[in-house]
């Protein structure tokens, strides 16, 4: 403007307007005002004269402005309007060019002024005014003063435009003044002035110390208190009326456009305080006092009514105060607010509420201002909680809303008041009342709608819903400015500290920091109880998507704030909350509800009113989007979802997602409740733990809508998000959230117990989602969270404990396979960490959890069996906790991890867990569910030996260097080093703990398992044992072994005897083992042979061990037991082993029978043949590896002992103790029993006693040198009553020879090899062992008499097997006969080479010999076989043709002086039988056995008679008489006619005639006994004569007619023959030869003969006559008589 004004161009135009304008000034007052024309004539003239003489135009005219200015004032004065407005453009021109001065201005004024008064041109009036102010600042004072007073009076003119101009004039004027104020100091900034000290405020117009502009502005600014106030102005002189509406009105502009000039002047900062305040202060009180409702005649005093226009004004002069002057009007403000929160009262008329809600969102949305309030009231003492109230207002207001007045309903859109018609309108409703939401601002400006209505003076209606939408922009416009404020700043100070400025901050720094802190947590704390329960119904009444989204937005935004803050109450609050408002209405939820109590206990009340936390109420018109099943114990009808359910539950996963860091504590809350909506929405845990929309297991299914059903995936991926990014929260956090899973989980559990619903799996899955995406760091949650899931593994509910083994074993896999920094196989601790959980899960009973346990472990074997290093023990531990009531199932997988271990793993692990394995291995051999496992089990057992054996060198290094560390350990804490047989070396000790496994087993009650671990023992013994130290193999004897045998010992001998009825059905028991006895024999069978042959393949080895004796000792004492067992099988076995040990073969042709022998008897031939081990000598067959492998370990300990160390077994102790363990066994078994025969159980097999007597011979080489007549009877005893040992009838037909055959049974013939070891042994012995001679003797004579007389066993009833059928007789007794026969044998030929023996003699052998076979003898044809007495009287005669030659040599020493009789007496016994030939004989079988009878005869006639001198005179008697019974003949009466020239033994009878005449006449007499003997042999046969005549003529005549028997007849005949042959002899013997006596004999028979002449028979005639023809010769006495001496 100044360039275009004072330009030449400008100034010249300027000058020529001005003439013009004058010009036509004096041409308009020409005529009526001459003066004025003049004057403009006369401005012609000064202005040409002005512009000539000056070079600067404009200063010159300015100078002379008032002279200028004269004549167009004049012409102002005219009131002519035409030159009125003439005058007013020029002024205007002059004033616009700037050129007119202080003066000029005055009077220019003074001018309007009058115009003014006589109301001409009032719009060009203060149009000049305006000019005049606006261009220059000439004006000042009480001119400036005056204008202003113009302009305003010309504000109340009668005209509107006038008014209407004149207000925006005055506004106009009134900023000119303080702009110029503003010019003003910006003109004098720099000048530091000092400052007046200023008087205290008595003088009101102490403004000496302003400047002239400030001045100005002071003076007006103090007048429109005063006008507003309605007081007398000051300066504004000439004031004739004022609104106070306007007032206010141009205080608020000035307030606020220039607040600066009220802050930086004391002044002005003293006239807010001073006149301001208590100005709006007391224009307040009508509306404070006003209570709508409230009849004004019940107050004594008419109450103003409030005013609108007044109170609106007020308001917004306040929010301009509160906004710009806080700082310095800190308590009126506290008033100003106070007041503010008031107006919102529900008894407030609707426009001052609304206005009110208007001044407050003003407020709302300056964060800092509300900060200010928080810090200068909230936290100071004894201060109203301004903030606190503020926000408590507007909620309050909020819920007055929504309480309808007078119980008049507040209809909805539409007519029918809440008529349930869903329009699109956005809106809240609740409880009936519906409020339409309006869009009222922009988020963030309070633009008011109310405040802005100046021109209104009537209140204006307020539309239905405008002040809730205003309350509730201000709401959310409050919580967004509070928390974007505190974050922003809470930004920086965590950037600040992040880039560690920290440790340079000053104190001072860092106290603010504090400071700041504890301002944003009083804010927090002040408004959070208003805002949410504000909040809260809000949600709970919007019925609109968008503004249930920004409340929730709030809510969240309030809730991460506080968690930012540390402030867990406020923060649970807002979840609350929104957990709430995400969950069907009135749904039960312990955690919130309880949470919710705690917060409606704290009940706010502000001014009266309480502010109630708000529950959702259900009829909200919402729309519904699911329907299901609440997540509860007690079965309950359905719940429904609605679409803002979904949404706030939407915001409770955002909020967990973005917020979860601050969550702490409330992690319970939001996972509570996203448990519970999952659940109704029937999502179900898929793999790894993520959510999946699945079917509700029960109940009505759950029911979705469409929408819902395109929403749920999305909300599953959120879900799953939500744990994923539990990967960015801190530790901390992260622990509050896995507390919060298993709390929740803790919940679900118990909800879960006592039925098998469907339980929520919602937290079991989300633990194991948060486990898996947190394992960079799963160290520090592993505990809580395998900790919990172990719990739930243990539940009753089968679903949950699935999902928990699902959750844990997941998470131990996803741990082992995670690439960890370091690497597991560094972490060893990490490792044992993760697989702990597995080990726990052993001791969980239920069976699926096992069954998910083991399965997991099979597969961490597969994939990560090769690097689990320390943590085998415990994976071990968990396949090898297996008890018997788990299942088979079960023990199946357990069992498939352990084959895999020990087929892949072993050289993988740690040498120190290969013990571990045995152990494993072995308890499945010992569970009892499977057999097959069992078996299974111990071939593994093998195949670890196996191991052993191949790996031994590194394992024992292994080993020991472990060993090492571990002793160096026990040291240093002073304690020993604890393992099991722990002096052994470590190696050593692996190899006993497989053998004790294994020992086990060989005891377990199933027959299978026993057999298969007692082979796999022994197997492994005799393949590895090589391996093991000297002293190990003393553990192995005597713990191993020995222990092995007792257990096995004692469980035989108690085991049941009862009948197993055959298993299952389908599977036969073989009746050999049909009871727990029977396969525990089996058990004892191998157990013993196992260990025998161990004993006898290792004896070199084990006899350089210090207790072999006593090893040997127990081992003997084991098999005398086993082989006194009741058992034919075991003490058959006993006995094998026996064998075994002092190293015997077995004859073949034995062992085949044997074989034969128990195939009959059902017993399978695997056990028999102990003996096909090897023995010494015979080396073990082995791969040449395997030798090679022995000799590197043991040096040259190869199996046979080397040469020349054969005699260590001939240690004779050993013998001798083996001898007595024969010997007991030996009597033990053969004792016959003592009781009644009921009583027998047992009688000892055939087999077992051939073996144990075949055992004989052989230890008897070995201890034949000590060999005592004591231990010959001992072995007599056993060998009597093997023998004597009858057999069972089932068993006979496959031992006894049929009976036709003469053949020994296998135990007959070992007695009789045992005794002719014996005898053998005795002949090339010394002397001193001939005096067993006749001990053997007599043992053999002892079986010679079983042909006649079978042994008896006890009182035993037996039946002779040739008429017992086998099925009646229990017992049969063996046919004796072959082997008493065979003994026969025997003892012919010992007496044949012992008969001059001195002990045969003097024992009276042959005495005994004879004494037996007499009763063979005497029996003859009842003997029970025919070739006994045969055999008998062969023997009879050999034994004497050997004995009788030495008896005779020692007649005279005595010794057989008892022998003869007993000859005698057999002789007579056999030749004269008491048993009658069997009637089937033949002719030729008699003639036979007759010969044998002359046989004898004839023995007498050459072996005895011829000694008679050597021979006791009596038994040559006896002899004699006998000779004298034979040939006066004998025979048996059934005799049939047509043999009885045969049957009649004549040929006996001639031999025996003949012998005694021979002898009765021999020439040779060389002793009277000779002649003694035929005196007597004579005298006796014709005694005998006599007889037989005498009796045959009796007979004849008493029989008559009848002739007599045919053999009386014979025996006569024959005894006429015998006469007529003594005649003979008589004749030709000498006659001194013949006794006296004889003759005297003989000559008695002739009378006798004589009688015979009667009788009838032809042949008795014939031979009558020749026996009498020889008696002529007698018929005179000779010459002389040769008398023979008598003795």
């Amino acid at each position: 403007m100044a360039m275009s004004t004072s330009s030449p161009e400008a100034v010249k135009k300027l000058l020529e307007n001005m003439q013009t304008d004058l010009r036509s000034l004096s041409m308009e007052c020409k005529k009526k005002f001459p003066p004025v024309k003049e004057a403009a004539e006369s401005g012609i003239v000064k202005i040409k004269t002005i512009a000539a003489r000056n070079t600067d135009i404009l200063a010159a005219l300015k100078e002379n402005s008032s002279e200028v200015v004269q004549p167009f004032l004049m012409g102002c004065g005219t009131k002519e309007p035409k030159i009125t407005q003439l005058c007013l453009a020029a002024i205007q021109r002059l004033m616009s060019h700037e050129v007119v001065s202080e003066a000029a201005a005055g009077n220019i004024i003074n001018m309007l002024w009058q115009l003014m008064e006589n109301g001409l041109e009032e719009l060009k009036l203060l149009q000049t005014v305006l000019v005049l102010l606006t261009t220059n600042t000439v004006v000042h004072d009480e001119v400036l003063s005056k204008a202003i007073v113009l302009c305003f009076r010309l504000h109340f003119t009668k005209d509107n435009i006038t008014n209407n101009t004149a207000a925006a004039t005055v506004r106009q004027v009134v900023t000119v003044v303080f702009e110029r104020m503003v010019a003003e100091d910006e003109r004098f900034k720099g000048i530091v002035e000092q400052p007046p000290s200023v008087q205290g405020n008595t003088n009101r117009r102490s403004v000496s110390t302003l400047r002239p502009s400030a001045k100005d502005a002071y003076m007006l600014f103090q007048d429109l208190c005063q006008l507003v106030n309605a007081d007398a102005p000051y300066w504004l002189v000439g004031m004739t009326e004022m609104t106070r509406t306007f007032g206010l009105e141009l205080l608020e502009s000035v307030l606020n456009d220039f607040p600066g000039v009220f802050l930086q002047h004391q002044e002005f900062s003293f006239l807010l305080k001073e006149r301001v305040c208590p100005l709006v202060i007391k224009l307040f009180s009508p509306n404070i006092k006003f209570r709508q409702g409230s009849s004004s005649a019940a107050s004594p005093a008419p109450v103003e009514k409030p005013y609108f226009p007044i109170c609106m004004r007020l308001l917004r002069v306040v929010s301009v105060l509160i906004k710009h002057f806080y700082s310095l009007l800190v308590t009126e403000c506290e008033i100003f607010l106070s007041l503010l929160v008031k107006f919102l009262d529900g008894e407030k008329p609707q426009w001052l509420r609304a206005v009110a809600v208007e001044s407050v969102h003003r407020l709302c949305v300056q964060p800092h201002l509300l900060r200010s309030f928080c810090q200068s009231y909230d936290m100071k003492q004894h201060s109203t909680k301004v903030f606190r109230d503020i926000v408590n207002a507007l909620g309050s207001f909020i819920q007055s809303l929504f309480i309808v007045p007078n119980g008049a309903a507040q209809g909805g859109p539409g007519t029918g008041g809440v008529s349930g018609i869903l329009t699109s309108q956005a809106a809240f409703e609740y409880r009936g009342t519906w409020i339409p939401l309006m869009t009222v601002s922009v988020q963030g400006s309070a633009k008011a709608t109310y405040l802005e209505m100046l021109d209104k003076v009537e209140p204006p209606s307020i539309p239905e819903g405008y002040a809730m939408s205003v309350a509730f922009s201000a709401l959310l416009d409050l919580v967004r400015g509070i928390t974007s404020m505190i974050e922003r700043e809470l930004a920086v100070e965590e950037e600040a500290a992040a880039d560690e400025i920290i440790s340079e901050l000053t104190p001072m720094l860092c106290g603010f920091v504090s400071g700041a802190h504890l301002v944003w947590e009083e804010m927090v704390s002040a408004c959070w109880c208003g805002l949410l329960a504000a909040l809260s119904l809000l949600l709970d009444a919007s019925t609109d998507e968008t503004a249930t989204e920004n409340i929730l937005k709030a809510e969240l935004t309030m809730a991460s704030l506080c968690g930012r803050l540390g402030l867990v109450t406020p923060r649970d609050a807002f979840i609350t909350a929104i957990c709430k408002a995400s969950l069907p209405p009135h749904y039960a939820l312990t955690v919130l509800s309880s949470n919710a109590a705690n917060l409606s206990s704290k009940a706010y009340s502000i001014q009266g009113h309480s502010v109630q936390i708000i529950s959702p109420s259900s009829e909200s018109h919402q729309q519904v989007v699911a329907v299901g099943q609440p997540l509860t114990s007690q079965p309950q009808g359905t719940v429904v979802l609605t679409a803002k359910n979904i949404q706030c539950m939407r915001t409770l996963l955002n909020l967990a997602h973005c917020h979860g860091a601050v969550l702490g504590t409330s992690w319970q809350l939001v996972l509570a409740t996203l448990q519970h909506l999952v659940w109704i929405l029937g999502l179900k845990p898929g793999v790894g733990g993520v959510l999946k929309p699945g079917r509700a297991v029960e109940g009505p299914s759950t029911v979705l809508t469409t929408a819902v059903m395109t929403d749920l995936p999305i909300i599953a991926n959120i879900l799953s998000r939500l744990f994923e990014s539990s990967q960015y929260l801190d530790d901390v956090s992260l622990h509050h959230l896995i507390n919060a899973l298993c709390s929740l989980s803790l919940e679900a559990m118990e909800m879960a117990y006592g039925n098998n619903k469907e339980p929520s799996l919602f937290a079991v899955a989300k633990l194991l989602e948060t486990g898996l995406v947190n394992m960079d760091r799963i160290e520090i949650l592993w505990r809580p969270l395998t900790g919990h899931l172990l719990e739930v593994c243990q539940h009753p509910n089968s679903r949950m404990r699935e999902w928990g083994a699902e959750a844990l074993t997941a998470l131990i896999k996803a741990g082992l396979a995670y690439k960890h920094d370091p690497p597991l196989a560094q972490n060893q601790r990490l490792q044992l960490l993760l697989l702990n959980p597995l080990k726990e899960l052993s001791n969980v009973l239920h069976a699926d959890i096992r069954q998910k346990q083991l399965e997991s472990v099979l597969q961490i074997l597969q994939s990560q069996g090769d690097s689990l290093g320390p943590g085998w023990p415990l994976v071990l531990g968990v396949i090898g906790a297996i008890r018997n009531d788990q299942g088979e199932s079960l023990i199946r997988t357990a069992f498939q991890c352990l084959q895999l271990v020990v087929t892949d793993f072993l050289p993988t692990m740690p040498c120190t867990c290969l013990q571990i394995v045995v152990d494993v291995a072995g308890s499945f051999g010992l569970q009892n569910q499977e057999l097959n496992i069992s078996l299974t089990s111990i071939g593994l057992l093998w195949n670890i030996s196996d191991y052993f054996f191949q790996r031994g060198e590194a394992i024992t290094q292994e080993l020991e260097r472990e060993e090492e560390a571990l002793q160096k350990q026990a040291q240093e804490k002073g304690e020993t080093l604890n393992r099991p047989f722990h002096p052994a070396p470590p190696f050593d000790c692996l190899w006993l703990c497989l053998y004790a496994k294994l020992g086990e087993l060989c005891v377990d009650p199933r027959p299978a398992v026993r057999k298969s671990a007692g082979q796999t023992l022994f197997s492994t013994i005799a393949a590895h044992g090589t391996l093991l130290q000297q002293p190990t193999w003393h553990v192995v004897v005597w713990k191993v072994l020995f222990h092995l045998l007792d257990c096995v010992r004692t469980s035989s001998t108690t085991a049941d005897k009862e009948k197993i009825e055959s298993g299952g059905g389908n599977i036969l028991i073989h009746h050999s083992r049909d009871t727990a006895e029977k396969q525990w024999a089996e058990t004892w069978v191998l157990t013993l042979a196992g260990v025998a042959r161990i004993f006898n393949t290792r004896r070199y080895l084990l006899q350089q061990l210090g207790d072999f004796f006593e090893a040997w000792e127990v081992l003997l004492n084991h098999i005398q037991s086993a082989a006194l067992s009741k058992n034919n099988e075991v003490s058959l076995a006993a006995l094998k082993s026996f064998q075994e040990i002092l190293q015997i073969g077995t004859p073949v042709k034995d062992s085949d029978k044997a074989g034969d022998a128990f195939a009959a008897m059902g017993v399978p031939p695997v056990l028999i043949d102990p003996l096909s081990a090897s023995g010494p000598g015979r080396p073990l067959v082995r791969s040449d590896s395997l030798v090679e492998r022995l000799t590197r370990y043991n040096g040259a300990e190869l199996q046979a002992p080397p040469p020349g160390e054969e005699s260590a077994l001939e240690d004779s102790a050993l013998w001798w103790s083996a001898w007595n363990t024969w010997y007991r066994t030996g009597t033990d078994s053969t004792r016959p029993p003592s009781g009644p025969a009921e009583k027998f159980s047992f009688i000892p097999s055939q087999p077992f006693l051939t073996a144990l007597i075949q055992i004989f011979p052989a230890l008897y080489q070995h201890i034949k040198a000590n060999f005592s007549m004591e231990d010959l009877k001992k072995l007599g005893v056993i060998l009597h009553g093997a023998v004597s040992v009858p057999i069972s009838s089932d068993a006979s037909p496959f031992i006894l020879p049929s009976f036709t055959e003469a053949v020994l049974t296998s135990l007959q013939e070992a007695v009789l090899t045992s005794l002719d070891v014996l005898q053998k042994a005795i002949c090339v012995g010394p002397e001193n062992l001939q005096v067993m001679y006749p001990a053997i003797f007599e043992q053999l004579l002892l079986f010679v008499e079983f042909s006649c007389k079978p042994p008896q066993y006890g009182r035993m009833e037996t039946k002779h097997v040739a008429n017992a059928k086998y099925n009646q007789a229990e017992w049969v007794a063996l046919n004796y006969v072959p082997f008493a026969e065979r003994s026969l044998e025997v003892v012919v030929d010992l007496y044949h080479k012992t008969a001059c023996h001195k002990a045969v003699i003097n024992e009276k052998v042959l005495q005994n010999i004879i004494k037996t076979l007499r009763m063979p003898l005497g029996l003859k044809y009842a003997c029970p076989s025919e070739s006994t007495w045969k055999l008998a009287v062969s023997s009879l005669l050999k034994v004497l043709s050997i004995g009788l030659p030495v008896a005779r040599q020692h007649a005279s020493s005595g010794k057989f002086d008892t022998m003869w009789p007993e000859l005698a007496n057999a002789f007579e016994d056999f030749l004269f039988t008491k048993s009658t030939p069997p009637d089937n004989l033949s002719i030729q079988e008699f003639q036979k056995n007759e010969a044998v009878d002359v046989e004898v005869v004839q023995l007498i006639s050459t072996e005895i008679l011829p000694f008679a001198n050597f021979i006791p005179k009596d038994f040559v008697g006896q002899i004699m008489t006998m000779l004298n019974r034979g040939s006066i003949h004998s025979q048996s009466p059934s005799f049939t006619e047509a043999e009885i020239d045969v049957r009649m033994r004549e040929e006996f009878s001639k031999v025996c005639f003949e012998t005694l005449l021979q002898f009765s006449f021999s020439n040779k007499v060389s002793t009277p006994q000779e002649g003694y003997i035929s005196r007597m042999a004579l005298s006796v046969l014709l005694k005998r004569s006599q007889d037989v005549l005498r009796r045959y003529v009796e007979d004849e005549r008493l029989s008559g007619r009848c002739p007599l028997p045919r053999q009386q007849v014979t025996e006569i005949i024959f005894v006429l023959k015998a006469i007529s042959t003594l005649m003979d002899s008589l004749k030709k013997t000498q006659p001194e030869n013949v006794d006296g006596n004889t003759w005297a004999q003989v000559i008695a028979l002739y009378p006798t003969l004589v009688e015979c002449i009667t009788c009838s028979s032809s042949e008795v005639s014939s031979a009558l006559k020749e026996a009498l023809g020889p008696f002529k010769d007698f018929m005179q006495p000779p010459l002389s008589r040769v008398q023979n001496g008598e003795s």
